[in-house]
């Protein structure tokens, strides 16, 4: 099986559900607009439960190399936003770096 991309799936930040929509729009704005100028596609999960919102941001990129133009020397290496202490229950420590190994059907966000 061939290895044809690379994967960054970010951390997965949780805010209060108090401000889980604020903090949504927020990260829309300032977090995935970039990155959806430079990698191959991006997506953005929402979990709602009791009393928290969890969101993953998970960007496909052509190579880890690819990543680290946009995320600097070490793309594991988290770059909060401006305003994540406000909104974030706790800033989260990491990002996740995989490989994709296999993928089918509809898994993007346009489908119907």
């Amino acid at each position: 099986m061939r290895r044809s991309r690379s994967v960054g799936a970010g951390a997965s930040p949780r805010a209060t559900a108090a401000r889980a929509d604020e903090y949504a729009r927020y990260l829309y704005e300032h977090g995935i607009k970039p990155l959806e100028e430079k990698a191959l596609g991006v997506q953005l999960l929402r979990e709602d439960r009791a009393g928290e919102s969890e969101f993953v941001t998970i960007s496909y990129w052509e190579s880890v190399e690819a990543m680290s133009r946009f995320a600097g020397a070490d793309p594991r290496r988290i770059h909060h936003l401006e305003r994540d202490a406000e909104f974030l229950i706790e800033l989260p420590s990491g990002v996740q770096v995989l490989d994709m190994v296999a993928s089918s059907g509809r898994t993007g966000g346009d489908a119907p």
